[in-house]
């Protein structure tokens, strides 16, 4: 597999990883999540707890699952992980890869969120601050390092929604630009599967953001290169003639 674990946060290079933010009326998403092992990002509870998840199955936190997962195109497992453990600290302590920030720890910021690509071609963003390493059993995950590409003399290229991140400086300190990251790309890829209006495409990109939070910018930017890449990209926008 390629090589490209510094790669993604070269969304965010020159601010230290890749962080990221969120749409503008993103006050509302900031009480929307629940404390649930297996809670896809798109679907926020109406309101947060800081109550650890309960283990799966009705298993203690210390006993142990069998987990096999496909990250970023590379399989680990099968292999047996604490039942109480969340992927955030899966993906950090066990895979090394350490660009999908720790926010809340609530599934509140999104910060942490990573890509999970079904059978039937669609995705979306799961939160792995509140998400069971468990439930990822038998999934294909990408996460912030999956994106980029490294070629053979070490010359990194960048995913076009990480470049346009740089471009329009969409970020501050950064640290939420991974969970930035995915959520734009899982928009994106959608736009791809189901173009719709151009009309119809700012309401698309806060729909897919809203969730990000981010303390350090109005948003603006990030919107800006998201919908620059949108509209780059052939075939997410529908022929208005």
């Amino acid at each position: 597999m390629t090589d490209t674990s510094s790669a993604p946060q070269a969304a965010s290079n020159a601010n230290a990883d890749a962080g990221a933010q969120a749409p503008m009326n993103n006050a509302s998403a900031a009480s929307a999540a629940a404390a649930a092992p297996a809670v896809p990002a798109t679907s926020s509870a109406s309101s947060a707890s800081s109550a650890s998840p309960a283990p799966a199955s009705g298993k203690k936190p210390w006993e142990t699952l069998p987990v096999t997962v496909k990250v970023n195109g590379e399989s680990h497992g099968p292999m047996d992980v604490p039942a109480g453990l969340m992927m955030i600290d899966f993906l950090h302590e066990t895979l090394g890869l350490t660009g999908s920030r720790l926010g809340c720890g609530q599934g509140i910021c999104h910060a942490c969120v990573v890509i999970v690509d079904h059978a039937d071609g669609t995705s979306e963003t799961v939160r792995t601050c509140i998400t069971g390493a468990n439930y990822f059993d038998g999934k294909t995950v990408r996460t912030v390092e999956g994106h980029a590409t490294r070629d053979t003399d070490g010359k990194v290229t960048l995913a076009p929604i990480q470049q346009a991140f740089l471009d329009h400086f969409s970020f501050q300190c950064g640290y939420c630009t991974p969970g930035f990251v995915n959520a734009a790309t899982v928009l994106i890829e959608r736009l791809k599967r189901n173009p719709i209006a151009r009309a119809d495409l700012e309401a698309a990109i806060t729909e897919g953001l809203n969730d990000q939070i981010c303390r350090c910018t109005g948003y603006v930017r990030y919107y800006e290169a998201v919908r620059d890449v949108v509209l780059k990209t052939p075939g997410c926008i529908k022929d208005s003639k």
